[in-house]
C-alpha cells in the first residue's frame, strides 16, 4: 500500500496521469523512472516520510552484506574483493562514479552505478547534492571527491568522484585522473573518520575507460595510500564475472 500511495503522490505532483502496473516489481520500475527524472527541490516531510517507509520495505527484501561477512583478499587482513550489489555494503562509506553535474542520472531506469545508488539512497540525495554544488558554484572537476551522507544506504556515507571520459585511447594525463579519482577518495575518507571504504569500476562503465588498465591503476592506488594509513579498509567491489576476474588477476600480480 504505501508503494501505491507513494507512486500516486509521485505521478500527482508531476501531473501525470497514467495507470499503476499491476505488480509490485513492474510498480517499483514506474518508482524507480519517477524519481529518477525527477529534479531536486520540493520534497515536502509527507514525500519523504513516505519514501522512507517504501524503501525500507524494499531494502528489508536484500540481502545486507556486513564487513564481517567478507573474507580479506590473500595478499593483506585490510583489503577485499567482493562481487556484488554495492548498494547493500553496510560499510562506512561506497563510492559513486558521478557526473560533473554530480546530480544523479536522469535516464530512467538507467544500469549505470550513479541510477542505482541514487534511487536506494533516496531523494533527498540528489537535493543534497544540488546544495553542494550551487555552494561550490561550478561542475565538479574530474579526480576530486565529494561526501554526502548514505540516506537510507546501509553504507554511512557516499562519496562521490567523476572519472576521466574515453573518446578512443587513453591518455596520459588520464591515467593521472583515474588515480586520483581513487586517491581523492581515500583521502576523503580518512578526513572524515571512515575506516573502511568499497570502490566500484571507476569509470569503466559509460565512461569507457579500459577495464584491465583501471583495475591496475585503482590497486596501485590503493596500496600505496594503505602503505601509509594501514587503518582504512577497502573493498574492490565488482558486479560482473568479468570484472572478478580482471581484478583477481591484476591482486594475483601485486
Amino acid at each position: 500500500m504505501t508503494q501505491e500511495t507513494l507512486i500516486k503522490a509521485l505521478l500527482e505532483e508531476r501531473q501525470l496521469d497514467l495507470d499503476l502496473p499491476q505488480t509490485f516489481n513492474e510498480r517499483h520500475l514506474l518508482y524507480r523512472a519517477l524519481v529518477n527524472t525527477r529534479p531536486p527541490g520540493n520534497l515536502s516531510a509527507e514525500l519523504l516520510s513516505l519514501e522512507a517507509d517504501y524503501l525500507k520495505e524494499v531494502n528489508r527484501d536484500q540481502q545486507v552484506v556486513a564487513l564481517t561477512d567478507l573474507e580479506p583478499y590473500k595478499i593483506t587482513d585490510n583489503l577485499y574483493l567482493w562481487q556484488g550489489d554495492i548498494t547493500t555494503l553496510a560499510v562506512d562509506a561506497i563510492v559513486n562514479a558521478a557526473n560533473s553535474q554530480m546530480l544523479g542520472c536522469f535516464v530512467p531506469n538507467h544500469a549505470c552505478i550513479d541510477n542505482a545508488i541514487h534511487t536506494q539512497a533516496g531523494m533527498a540525495l540528489r537535493q543534497h547534492c544540488q546544495q553542494l554544488m550551487a555552494e561550490q558554484g561550478h561542475l565538479e572537476p574530474t579526480g576530486t571527491a565529494k561526501v554526502t551522507p548514505g540516506f537510507h544506504l546501509p553504507a554511512k556515507a557516499i562519496i562521490h568522484t567523476v572519472g576521466p571520459i574515453i573518446q578512443e585511447e587513453v591518455h596520459p594525463h588520464q591515467i593521472q585522473q583515474l588515480s586520483s579519482c581513487y586517491h581523492s577518495c581515500l583521502k576523503a575518507a580518512l578526513d572524515h573518520g571512515l575506516d573502511s571504504i568499497a570502490f566500484c569500476c571507476i569509470s569503466t562503465g559509460e565512461f569507457r575507460f579500459p577495464k584491465e588498465l583501471a583495475a591496475q591503476i585503482a590497486i596501485k592506488t590503493v596500496r600505496l595510500f594503505q602503505a601509509k594509513h594501514p587503518q582504512l579498509t577497502v573493498i574492490f567491489d565488482v558486479f560482473t564475472d568479468e570484472d572478478l576476474a580482471i581484478y583477481q588477476k591484476a591482486l594475483n600480480l601485486v
